[in-house]
């Protein structure tokens, strides 16, 4: 079975790559190249909703897919708990309809913030320094907020890890108790380094995404995945089972 995938913010970066992934497979076709001026409504009648778009846009369209009954793959960043919160009862709302939160899409990335949960539960000083290009407009990453969340999730027995100053602006944004430090500059495309500390030893988990290739392994995993998902599904780990 074909399955007709509506990619909106096709205009974009990552909007094109989905594109040429789509139209480069036997089993997905484009169903529409939705740009930042192009009505919404053009995604009736796909399959999936594929969202590349910006955060402040994010919720619109997801809304506006959700409402349609198509389930939807969630690319953007700047999904907070509360939004997150409010999608999951929305979607609920709906029987069969999944939508997919994927903060990222590189297989080696989810993989290193998958062994920085696990070390996280025997180290007591944690935190997170995460790089990107000078055009990403929300700090810190999507990556990096869900792997703190992990974190706390790991350690949610253990309690908070030791971040002290945390009132000092250099000290980065705390999420779950992980302080996180965010750089935005040219030169790099994505990066992130979990610094763990104990007694006499110092363990640092490293992802760098060289190329957006990197991503593609994870871009139709998850919209092949999107049909038959269910609820509100957050992280590609969940597909790879981890």
């Amino acid at each position: 079975m074909t399955i007709r995938v509506a990619v909106v913010g096709a205009n974009g970066r990552m909007g094109q790559l989905a594109l040429r992934l789509i139209e480069q497979s036997d089993d997905l076709e484009v169903a529409a190249a939705i740009g930042s001026k192009d009505s919404l409504d053009g995604m009736k009648g796909a399959d999936v909703v594929l969202d590349f778009t910006l955060p402040q846009a994010s919720q619109l369209v997801v809304d506006h897919s959700v409402g349609l009954g198509i389930p939807t793959v969630v690319g953007t960043s700047g999904w907070s708990s509360q939004r997150l919160a409010t999608l999951q009862r929305v979607v609920a709302g709906t029987p069969g309809l999944g939508v997919l939160i994927i903060p990222n899409f590189s297989v080696g990335s989810v993989l290193a913030t998958s062994f920085a949960a696990q070390a996280a539960r025997f180290f007591v000083s944690i935190e997170i320094v995460e790089a990107h290009h000078a055009a990403k407009v929300d700090s810190p990453s999507g990556t990096a907020v869900r792997t703190a969340e992990l974190i706390g999730e790991a350690r949610s027995s253990l309690g908070p890890v030791i971040a002290p100053h945390t009132d000092q602006r250099a000290r980065g944004q705390q999420v779950a108790s992980v302080p996180i430090h965010s750089l935005r500059m040219q030169g790099v495309l994505a990066k992130q380094d979990v610094i763990l500390g104990g007694t006499g030893e110092i363990v640092t988990i490293s992802h760098e995404t060289l190329s957006s290739s990197s991503y593609e392994a994870g871009i139709l995993l998850a919209l092949r995945s999107a049909p038959t998902a269910e609820g509100v599904v957050i992280g590609l780990d969940k597909l790879l089972e981890l």
